[in-house]
């Protein structure tokens, strides 16, 4: 018989630029997700104190004073916010994954925090490679966030942050850890509009995206959550993006949950709307997509292609 788990996938508008605020809506989210009996609960990428859109339309310079509020409002994995979300996730009794600006010291990190159900963190990941104009703000991850995967009492749990997905080294080791449910994290992303200026974002569109979080669903034979922020007009100028004719707003939602074959689980939300997908899935669909498809193990070729991976974490400062 197999074990049917049932899994919850949020889009939903961060309190941008609002670390209490942004815990508060958190905990509501998971709160919420509990009374649905979720047991595996996915977040959005940095949704505490969510996507700083404005980056990618203003030069690092003249974003100085936004990115210092930024990094006053992102949090420490040590901190009494994450404090109360682990304990808001331990009455919960469930497995989170929380996607946030991680601030250590006087630097941010793109972080996934993977909080089981006795609200413990059992694994806090870094992106290992901040995408574009990211770089200017964010570090990147070290040996250590190669890990993606951990074993639970809902199955083995894997996540990426965004434009990882579209690593294939990465994703295939994430393959060789076994991921039975894989948490797709993102920000708000929209489709690109039918015009000459708008045609470079294709590359960053949802449903480019969303075609991305798909195939690791195939690939992976793994159930795939895809979970996205979403933005109000009201929250434009919030952002630092009032007149930039690329975001459709209300919008920027694309989540979807995927079964191990690929195939859709759920109805989706409109892209401006706030909500939690749901879906009951079973594990042993894992195991008959592996029949058909196994990267690292029966439709592998190791002595022809492998992949040689560094675990070891990279430091500063070394003490004698």
């Amino acid at each position: 018989m197999g074990k049917t788990v049932r899994v919850g996938c949020v889009q939903a508008e961060p309190a941008w630029n609002d670390l209490e605020a942004g815990v508060n809506k958190v905990i509501t989210i998971i709160e919420e997700a509990s009374k649905n009996n979720t047991q595996v609960l996915g977040f959005p990428e940095v949704f505490i104190p969510g996507y700083p859109w404005c980056m990618f339309l203003n030069p690092p310079a003249s974003n100085s004073d936004f990115f210092v509020k930024y990094l006053q409002n992102s949090m420490p994995v040590d901190s009494p916010q994450m404090r109360r979300i682990r304990a808001a996730v331990k009455q919960a009794g469930m497995f989170v994954v929380l996607g946030y600006s991680e601030r250590h010291h006087g630097s941010m990190y793109i972080s996934q925090a993977f909080i089981d159900p006795t609200g413990e963190i059992v694994l806090n990941r870094r992106k290992i490679k901040p995408t574009h104009i990211e770089r200017a703000y964010w570090g990147t991850g070290q040996g250590e966030s190669l890990q993606t995967v951990v074993p639970t009492e809902f199955g083995r749990i894997g996540a990426l942050n965004c434009w990882e997905h579209t690593q294939p080294l990465l994703r295939y080791y994430e393959y060789e850890q076994n991921a039975e449910i894989h948490v797709a994290s993102w920000p708000a992303m929209w489709d690109a509009k039918d015009s000459t200026d708008d045609k470079p974002f294709y590359q960053c569109s949802a449903t480019m995206n969303q075609r991305l979080s798909q195939v690791v669903a195939f690939e992976g034979a793994c159930v795939v959550l895809v979970c996205t922020q979403v933005m109000s007009e009201t929250n434009a100028e919030r952002n630092g993006i009032t007149g930039w004719s690329h975001p459709q707003l209300p919008g920027g939602g694309f989540s979807m949950i995927y079964g191990a074959d690929g195939a859709p689980l759920c109805n989706p939300l409109p892209p401006g709307e706030e909500g939690i997908l749901y879906a009951n899935v079973d594990l042993d669909e894992h195991l008959k997509a592996k029949q058909w498809i196994d990267v690292v193990g029966h439709y592998s070729r190791p002595e022809l292609l492998s992949l040689r991976v560094n675990t070891h974490g990279a430091r500063p400062v070394h003490h004698a």
